[in-house]
C-alpha cells in the first residue's frame, strides 16, 4: 500500500491549509484509525501514520478528554448551564472527533471528495462549538449584568437608607438639644415660680380672696333670712305635735318681756342661730358650687362625706334633739340616717340644709376675708347701743321704740351675732325691751 502521508511539497495546498487550520482551532489529539500494517518509509525513514494506539496512549487521551469535559462541566454548572446545553456540547465534541477521523481516513487512499465533505462537517461542528461558546459567554454576561444591576440597586438603596439614617441622627440631635433647652427652661420656671411664691406669701393680701364689706353684709342678711325661714316649719311641727310654744319659748329665754305674743318666734330663731354658730370658726372652704345650687341637698347626696356634709351632720345632731324628732315624726329615722353618714331627702331636712348652707358660706367667707373677721356676741341685759346692735324689724316700726326723753332699752336676748372687719362693724341682731324707770341710774 502506498503511503498516504507524502512530503509537504507533494500534498495539495488546499488540503494542507485545511489540516493546519483545523489543527490550530481544534487541537484535539488523534485517536488513530489505521492498523500496524499501514506503514511507509520516506527517504529510508519509517513514518507511522496513525497506527493502532496502545492502551497507555488511549488512557492518557481519555484522561485529557475527561479533564476537558470535567472543566466544561464545572464551568457549566458554575454558570448554571442547563442540562440540554451540556448534552449538546458533548454531542458536538463527539461529532467533531468523528469528523476528524473521517478526514484522516480520506487521505488514505486519497479521496478529495471525502476530504471536502469531512472538512465541511468539521467546520460546521466547529461553528456549532463557537455558537455554544458565544451563547455561554452571553449568558455569563447577562448574569453578570443582572448581578451588577442588583448590586447597583442594593447599593443605591443602601445609600438612600444611609442618607435617611444620617437625617434621623441629625433630627435626634436637634430634638435632644431642644429637650435640653426645655429642661433648662423648666428649671428656670421652677426657680421663678418659687421666687414668686415666696413674694406672694410675703405680700399676703395678694394670695387671699378679699370680700368687700357690702358683700359680707349681704351674706349676713342671707343667714338671718335662712334662719327665719327654717324657724317657720320648726314652729309648725311643734304646733302640730302639741307643744306648748309659750313654755318652749320660756325654756329658751326665761322671763322675757315680749311686745307681742307673736314675737316669741324670735326666741326660736335665737335658739337656731345659737346652735348653728356654736364652735364657729373662720376657715376657708369651697363655697362656689354650693352658692350656685337652688337645692344644696344634691351636693350631700352626690358626696355624703364632703366637708359640707360633715358640717350638716354635726349641726343637725346638735340642733334637733331626739325627743324633738320623735315628737315630730314618731321616730328618729332622720337622726339614724344622718348618724350613719346619709342625708334623708325629706322636706324638713332639705329646709335645714338650705339654712345650713348660708352658715357654711358665711364661715368660709370669714376665712377668706382680709382683714380678719372677728365675731362678737351681746349678753342679755346689756344696754342697747345702735353702734353695734340693731333690733328686729318688727320692733323698729313699733311705737315703743320711739325715743322720748329718758327712755332706754335693754337686750332681752341676741338673735344673731355681730362681726367686725377691721374698723367696720356689722351689727348684731337683738330683741329689746324697755328699761323700767326704777332701774335707771
Amino acid at each position: 500500500m502506498e503511503c498516504a502521508a507524502a512530503k509537504p511539497s507533494n500534498t495539495p495546498s488546499n488540503i494542507s491549509d485545511i489540516v493546519s487550520r483545523f489543527a490550530r482551532v481544534c487541537k484535539f489529539m488523534s485517536i488513530g484509525v489505521f492498523t500496524a500494517e499501514n506503514q511507509c518509509s520516506d527517504g529510508g525513514k519509517k513514518v507511522a501514520f496513525l497506527g493502532e494506539e496502545t492502551s497507555s496512549d488511549l488512557s492518557a487521551e481519555a484522561e485529557r478528554d475527561n479533564e476537558k469535559i470535567h472543566l466544561v462541566d464545572e464551568g457549566s454548572v458554575g454558570c448554571e448551564c442547563g442540562h440540554l446545553e451540556i448534552c449538546k456540547l458533548f454531542d458536538t465534541v463527539s461529532t467533531v472527533k468523528l469528523a476528524y477521523i473521517k478526514l484522516q481516513e480520506a487521505h488514505i487512499p486519497y479521496d478529495p471528495d471525502k476530504i471536502v465533505a469531512a472538512d465541511e462537517v468539521v467546520v460546521s461542528q466547529l461553528e456549532t462549538l463557537c455558537a455554544i461558546k458565544r451563547a455561554f459567554k452571553e449568558k455569563q454576561l447577562r448574569e453578570v449584568n443582572s448581578v451588577s444591576a442588583c448590586l447597583a440597586l442594593l447599593l443605591a438603596e443602601i445609600q438612600v437608607q444611609e442618607r435617611l439614617l444620617e437625617k434621623l441622627k441629625s433630627e435626634v440631635k436637634t430634638k435632644e438639644a431642644k429637650v435640653v433647652n426645655l429642661h433648662r427652661e423648666l428649671e428656670d420656671l421652677k426657680l421663678e415660680n418659687k421666687r414668686l411664691s415666696e413674694e406672694f406669701k410675703k405680700r399676703g393680701m395678694e394670695c387671699i380672696k378679699t370680700v368687700n364689706v357690702s358683700s359680707f353684709e349681704e351674706i349676713v342678711k342671707a343667714v338671718s333670712k335662712a334662719t327665719h325661714d327654717f324657724a317657720k316649719p320648726l314652729i309648725a311641727l311643734m304646733k302640730v305635735s302639741g307643744w306648748d310654744l309659750d313654755h318652749a319659748a320660756n325654756a329658751i329665754e326665761n322671763k322675757v318681756v315680749y311686745a307681742k305674743r307673736s314675737h316669741k318666734k324670735y326666741a326660736f330663731e335665737a335658739y337656731i342661730a345659737r346652735r348653728m354658730f356654736h364652735g364657729f370658726s373662720s376657715q376657708s372652704c369651697d363655697t362656689e358650687r354650693i352658692m350656685t345650687l337652688d337645692d344644696p341637698i344634691n351636693v350631700l347626696i352626690e358626696d355624703p362625706q364632703s366637708e359640707f356634709a360633715k358640717f350638716c351632720r354635726k349641726k343637725y345632731l346638735l340642733l334637733i334633739h331626739p325627743w324633738m324628732e320623735t315628737s315630730f315624726f314618731g321616730n328618729t329615722d332622720h337622726r339614724t340616717f344622718v348618724t350613719n353618714g346619709l342625708h334623708p331627702y325629706t322636706p324638713f331636712y332639705r329646709a335645714f340644709v338650705r339654712m345650713a348652707r348660708w352658715v357654711w358660706i358665711l364661715q368660709g367667707t370669714c376665712g377668706a376675708t382680709i382683714p380678719k373677721v372677728e365675731i362678737f356676741y351681746v349678753d342679755r341685759g346689756s344696754e342697747f347701743s345702735g353702734s353695734y346692735m340693731e333690733c328686729v324689724e318688727e320692733l323698729k316700726d313699733d311705737a315703743f321704740m320711739v325715743s322720748r326723753g329718758d327712755k332706754r332699752f335693754k337686750v332681752e336676748f341676741m338673735i344673731l351675732p355681730g362681726f367686725r372687719i377691721g374698723d367696720t362693724l356689722i351689727r348684731s341682731q337683738v330683741y329689746l325691751s324697755k328699761v323700767r324707770s326704777s332701774n335707771v341710774a
